[in-house]
């Protein structure tokens, strides 16, 4: 499994309040519609800045807070393919292989906005294609690379027919 794109960076501590805004969260059930408003409170602009298949890349401690579930939907629905960050909150981490959402940990102290990357997730690699660096990240354990293969979990039970991890 192998993600290629250029990377938008945020910084540390972004909780899921900062990823999409609470006031949103019961005015658009579209999760399309949701995707426009990501990152709206610390960065206006930002949603118009993604491109599909781009890679978010943050520092620690990403998706802290509420563990809002909108806000992994919302990053896929916007296009990433991935997200990059020294560590995420534990819900935050669940829920984005519950969708079928791509999140690994790396020192990302090395890669800066539009980089351009190249994550490997089967030899645990991240490789900063603008810098000539690779760098190691943590592995994804196989039950969540199976949910990723599957689409998420309910991708996964609707194909099983209940929970199979072999």
């Amino acid at each position: 499994m192998k993600h290629f794109a250029r990377r938008l960076k945020v910084n540390d501590n972004i909780n899921t309040d900062y990823v999409i805004s609470g006031r949103y969260k019961f005015k658009i059930q579209d999760p399309k519609e949701l995707a426009g408003h990501i990152f709206e409170d610390i960065d206006p602009g930002f949603a118009a800045r993604i491109k599909e298949g781009d890679i978010l890349i943050a520092g620690d401690n990403f998706g802290c807070g509420s563990s809002r579930e909108q806000a992994p939907q919302a990053l896929k629905m916007a296009g990433f393919s991935a997200v990059v960050a020294k560590n995420f909150a534990r819900i935050f981490y669940r829920n984005a292989f519950n969708i079928g959402l791509l999140v690994v940990e790396c020192n990302t102290d090395f890669i800066d906005d539009g980089d351009e990357l190249e994550i490997d997730a089967v030899s645990g690699k991240i490789q900063n294609k603008s810098k000539g660096l690779l760098l190691d990240i943590k592995p994804v354990p196989p039950v969540m690379k199976k949910l990723l293969e599957d689409g998420g979990v309910v991708e996964h039970f609707k194909k099983y027919g209940g929970f199979k991890f072999e």
